[in-house]
């Protein structure tokens, strides 16, 4: 989808545009880099409106309007435009995937594998938003539910994993791996993830599982140390459903979905997880291969490489 089909939904007068600024704000650098991101913008006719958690922290010319931090933060704006590393984009995310608007991340910590340009790219991703000059691609997600003796005690979502493991350090998980319904292995670990192909290099990643393309469907199912002959990461049907059951004998555990929601697992619990209903959006300012943007954000070794044979 292109910038100009995606304005064409946008509520409120179309002569208006506005956009709500996601800051980390806990570094003082990066209130400094909003305002002249502010500046910029406004430049440009486009307004800004920021977190009622944040505003104290920036300079009252970052911004137009304040909104709470739930759920209609980001509605009617145009999209949400964040500063900060992998933990900020993920926490607007939230707020844009509620509202159906499309993320555009800078980077400004480290790795930021989500982000779509990093800091020395800042001004002209300001330059692409201003221009309209961006595409909108969706990214998979996940709908986790979480029961006890099929008594639901929460449901969530996830962009980049939904991970089971063990509340106390001392202690090992006992769980059953469960896909469509079938059992496929039992054993003891740290941990069992169910991740995206977007979160294949986060969590995922460290924990030893495959990188898979973003445009692939699919769940990846990654033990994390586990003591077992089998227990190797697998890759399954975006249409599977990944239940993960908490040993009713053993000890309890905890849900984390994104390192950001939190649910306290009971001995027999259960944890099902399946393709998300509800994509969310990113925005795209280049084209070029997933491969590319593996080989800059790891700084993989690729000397020596000569191509296809031009023969």
């Amino acid at each position: 989808m292109n910038a100009s089909s995606l304005n064409a939904s946008v509520s409120g007068n179309p002569a208006t545009r506005e956009i709500l600024l996601v800051v980390h704000t806990g570094r003082r650098s990066n209130v400094l880099v909003a305002q002249e991101v502010a500046a910029r913008f406004a430049a440009g006719g486009v307004r800004l409106r920021v977190l009622e958690d944040e505003a104290p922290e920036l300079d009252p010319s970052c911004f137009t309007q304040v909104v709470p931090a739930d759920e209609k933060a980001a509605e009617g704006a145009e999209l949400v435009f964040v500063l900060g590393g992998d933990g900020t984009l993920l926490r607007a995310a939230e707020l844009a995937r509620a509202a159906g608007v499309p993320v555009l991340g800078v980077n400004l910590g480290r790795v930021g594998f989500l982000a779509e340009a990093d800091s020395d790219a800042l001004y002209e991703a300001i330059t692409h938003v201003v221009d309209r000059d961006y595409e909108v691609e969706e990214r998979m997600t996940v709908d986790i539910t979480t029961s006890v003796n099929g008594d639901v005690l929460e449901s969530t979502w996830a962009l980049n994993e939904a991970s089971v493991e063990k509340s106390t350090r001392e202690r090992i998980l006992d769980v059953v791996v469960e896909v469509d319904g079938r059992p496929v292995s039992a054993f003891g670990c740290d941990g069992v993830l169910v991740a995206t192909p977007t979160g294949s290099t986060a969590y995922a990643f460290s924990a030893g599982g495959p990188v898979v393309w973003p445009d692939v469907q699919a769940l990846l199912v990654v033990p994390s140390n586990a003591h077992a002959l089998f227990a190797r990461p697998l890759v399954v049907s975006p249409g599977s459903v990944v239940a993960l059951e908490v040993d009713p004998e053993g000890h309890p555990a905890v849900l984390c979905a994104d390192g950001r929601r939190t649910v306290n697992l009971p001995p027999g619990a259960r944890v099902e997880v399946v393709g998300g209903r509800t994509p969310l959006r990113l925005i795209r300012l280049r084209q070029g291969p997933f491969t590319d943007r593996l080989v800059e954000k790891f700084g993989l070794p690729v000397q020596g490489w000569r191509g296809p044979s031009a023969g």
